[in-house]
Formats: structure tokens, sequence, C-alpha cells
């Protein structure tokens, strides 16, 4: 019998597959969002900032894309992985007795802080900060959402903890509302989601 570990990368490279398998067939999708002037920085992400300027303060001219190979999509399918699966799901009030606190989790967190917390991780691993961009949406109820953006070669990449497969952001049933600049992670942009299909397109911004 396969034990836990092997199960475990058999599932891993079984994700890995089936993200490469839908990139290849999303050659007509828009593989980049399209973003339209700046926005308001959420104010927990404000407050963030303050507690940990090294954390917003990624510059560059020009926004990078990390080139897509087997060893970044291992690299993005772990640590979504692992932080889902290590951190508890718990709401501000809960954690913190008030609203819109966004921090680097211990043991338990909100959205927001599983998107912190995986960005914290891949830049460890070698990422570019400017690669890797905290994002809002609406959900598929309307609620706000907070997931990473990951800009690479092959398009950009979302990681959420409400799976643990790696999607394009193309296929995620989310209204994309805004997100760090690309050049500036101290700046946000709109971002223009016009889609005709998506879910959750008609939500008031």
């Amino acid at each position: 019998m396969l034990g836990r570990r092997a199960i475990t990368i058999l599932v891993v490279f079984a994700g890995i597959l089936s993200l490469i398998g839908g990139l290849a067939d999303a050659d007509e999708a828009p593989q980049f969002m399209p973003t339209i002037g700046p926005a308001s920085m959420p104010a927990g992400f404000l407050e963030f900032c303050r507690r940990n300027p090294e954390e917003c303060s990624a510059r560059t001219q020009r926004g990078l894309l990390v080139k897509l190979d087997d060893a970044r999509l291992l690299d993005l399918t772990v640590v979504n992985r692992r932080v889902n699966a290590e951190i508890r799901p718990a709401t501000d009030l809960e954690i913190y007795g008030r609203e819109e606190v966004w921090a680097l989790p211990k043991e338990s967190g909100d959205c927001e802080d599983y998107v912190l917390l995986k960005r914290r991780e891949l830049i460890r691993r070698g990422w570019p900060a400017s690669a890797l961009l905290v994002t809002v949406v609406r959900d598929e109820r309307g609620d706000g959402h907070a997931v990473l953006t990951v800009r690479t070669t092959r398009g950009e990449l979302v990681l959420d903890n409400k799976v643990d497969v790696i999607r394009p952001w193309y296929e995620t049933p989310y209204a994309y509302v805004k997100r760090q600049a690309s050049t500036d992670a101290s700046r946000w942009v709109r971002i223009d989601d016009s889609r005709p299909d998506a879910a959750v397109a008609s939500i008031r911004r």
C-alpha cells in the first residue's frame, strides 16, 4: 500500500498536471487581468504595511512575470496546500475582537491572512514580491474575499484558501475588484472584470 507521503506527492502532481492541461486549453482566455487605474488601499492592508513596512516595499519599473516551469508549479502547489492545511479558519472578531485586522497568521486567520502568509513563503522560496499580488474579489455569494494572484509567463494564477487547486484567474467563480499594483506593493489598482460569463459580474463594486 502507498504511504501517506506517497499519496500526498501523487495528489500534488495530479494537481499540477490538471493545471497544465487547463492552461494548454486556454489559448483564447484572458490570461491577464485588465487594470484601469488607481484604487483605494484596503484599511486592513494599510495598517499591516505600517506594522510591517518590509512587506510592502517592493518596487520595479515593469511588472515581472515568473517563468512557469515544473519547479515553480510545485512551489505554488506545495505552499498553497500547506498553508491551507496548517492555518485554521477564523474571523478577525474571533481572533482579535475587531474587524479588518490583516496579519501573518500563526495558527488561525481569515482569507487575507492566508494570502499574506503564502506571499511570504513564496518570497522566501525566491519568488519576486512584485509577481505576488494581494487581490480583493467578490465571491459566489457576493461577499468580500481575498486571494493571491501570481503573475507568470502562462498567465495569472490564483492561490485560494477555499481550494487546494491552483487555478487561472478566469476559471475562478469570482468578480475581481482590485489588487496591488505589479510595480509598487504599496499601491493598488482597479480591475476591469467585465467578463460576460463571470459568476458574480453583476455585483456592484
